[in-house]
């Protein structure tokens, strides 16, 4: 009889383990946070998008005309001290532009009048106190579209990582509060999700072009910019 008991007696040990090993899979319990920093520098720079835009009866005098324009302007920009490297062309348009005419059958014709050039030149200011005197000067020169300011930093680095800490700590100050009202101790950081962004640049409206005709350079003030960071931290609870 004794043989037949063998093989029982095996299954038994290697089933027994079973229920310790399920329970060692379950994971303990844990609590979820998120956390947000910020931190806000100078801006360092100003990104400018300028426009001239020219009309003329062909396409080939409205190119010239742009040209010319854009020529001039890249000069004063370069003048100003702003480097070739801070100088790039972000667009070229060239549209007909027509004269619709509504006819006794009610349907439109178009007549050709006119062909419309436009140049974008996008560039760097390293230089903020020069920002206002270089929009004036652009516009003097023929700008007459675009507009679009905004101020950036080189290198925001130092800035980011000062929000980072700002997240990491406002998430531990907030797992210890609700740990500490559940009646529970707050263990190891099981896990940590950086999500970390620059928030939208300040923007100048394009009115402030429309005053740069005046004697004195277009008034600036760049602000601040503002870094942001969020981290969700998992924490085991004990």
């Amino acid at each position: 009889m004794m043989p037949r008991l063998l093989p029982l007696a095996l299954a038994a040990s290697i089933l027994a383990p079973v229920p310790a090993a399920l329970a060692q899979q379950v994971p303990p319990p844990r609590i979820v946070v998120i956390g947000e920093g910020e931190s806000a520098i100078a801006p360092d720079m100003a990104l400018l998008s300028l426009t001239v835009m020219r009309e003329a009866k062909t396409a080939r005098e409205a190119l010239d005309a742009a040209n010319a324009a854009m020529a001039a302007v890249i000069a004063a920009m370069k003048s100003s001290d702003v480097a070739s490297r801070d100088l790039q062309t972000g667009g070229l348009q060239i549209n007909p532009r027509y004269n619709y005419v509504n006819k006794p059958d009610g349907t439109q014709e178009g007549e050709l009048v006119a062909y419309q050039v436009s140049n974008t030149l996008s560039l760097r200011v390293r230089d903020l106190e020069k920002t206002g005197e270089i929009i004036d000067k652009a516009v003097t020169l023929g700008v007459n579209q675009g507009g679009g300011v905004t101020f950036a930093n080189e290198d925001p680095s130092k800035a980011l990582t000062d929000a980072r800490k700002s997240a990491v700590k406002d998430a531990m100050d907030k797992a210890r509060t609700l740990a500490e009202a559940a009646g529970v101790n707050l263990g190891k950081v099981l896990e940590i999700t950086d999500q970390t962004y620059a928030a939208p640049p300040m923007p100048i409206t394009a009115k402030a072009f429309d005053r740069a005709g005046a004697a004195e350079a277009v008034p600036i003030e760049a602000g601040e910019n503002s870094y942001k960071a969020q981290v969700t931290m998992t924490f085991e609870l004990k």
